[in-house]
């Protein structure tokens, strides 16, 4: 699948145990989400990109991932430096851009690209189900577990039904426009591809029954945290705290 393309590799995040890394990944974007000042989210950001180097990431397809989620990013580009009260920096075609508003832009970019960074180099260099796997062993509730495998599974055989009757439309001689015949056959779609779901989700439910599910996934492949996994997961935590603590003591301001 498209969305595992950084799942294969031999770099030693492939090899580290999800459960670390989903911790890890965890607790650096909560410290890292908690800076204020832009010299944490700098080193940060510094942090993310020697993660990526260790993950040793195929290039182009991952600055093509950060490339598309940072295009959300460059709508607060748009609106905070002109929405933000402050300094004004310049006026232009009736906005004005303050010093406040450019700052906390710069710091949202600069956090969302460190937290992006961190959780690519740790948690894409694993399958889905290993992630679910780590949830598990995290003692994360079972149910939510169990979700997060199941969304992963049929996210993607509902989104071939989609295309499927989309296809079959087409074919029928559907042509999308802007009037009531295009929003009514859409509807019509999407509501077929629910009650598809819905059937697809009551025989998988009746089949695992038949099967003896009892709510648990059993792995033929036990696995289990290292020494090494859990020394370099505890030194990503380290350093994020180091980054929350030295932003909270104002301390990057000595820099």
């Amino acid at each position: 699948m498209s969305l595992e393309s950084f799942a294969e590799g031999k770099s030693p995040f492939h090899t580290m145990d999800a459960a670390a890394k989903l911790a890890a990944a965890a607790l650096f974007s909560i410290c890292t989400a908690l800076l204020t000042s832009i010299t944490a989210a700098c080193a940060a950001l510094l942090v993310g990109i020697v993660l990526l180097a260790v993950a040793q990431l195929p290039f182009k397809i991952l600055c093509r991932r950060v490339l598309f989620i940072n295009a959300f990013i460059a709508f607060l580009w748009l609106t905070l430096p002109v929405s933000t009260a402050g300094t004004p920096l310049f006026t232009w075609g009736g906005f004005t851009v303050t010093k406040e508003g450019v700052d906390l832009t710069l710091l949202i970019t600069l956090k969302s690209n460190a937290i992006i960074a961190a959780v690519i180099a740790l948690l894409a260099t694993s399958n889905v189900t290993d992630i679910g796997t780590g949830f598990a062993r995290l003692h994360v509730p079972q149910k939510l577990s169990l979700l997060f495998l199941f969304t992963w599974r049929y996210i993607h055989v509902i989104l071939e039904e989609y295309k499927r009757l989309s296809t079959a439309a087409t074919l029928r001689g559907f042509v999308p426009g802007t009037n009531s015949h295009t929003y009514k056959t859409y509807a019509n779609l999407i509501a077929m591809v629910l009650i598809k779901s819905h059937d697809r989700a009551e025989r998988v439910s009746n089949a695992m029954k038949l099967r003896g599910f009892n709510g648990t996934f059993h792995s033929l492949h036990r696995t289990r945290t290292h020494p090494a996994d859990a020394v370099v997961a505890a030194t990503i935590v380290l350093l994020g705290t180091a980054l929350l603590a030295a932003d909270y003591f104002h301390l990057t301001e000595l820099l």
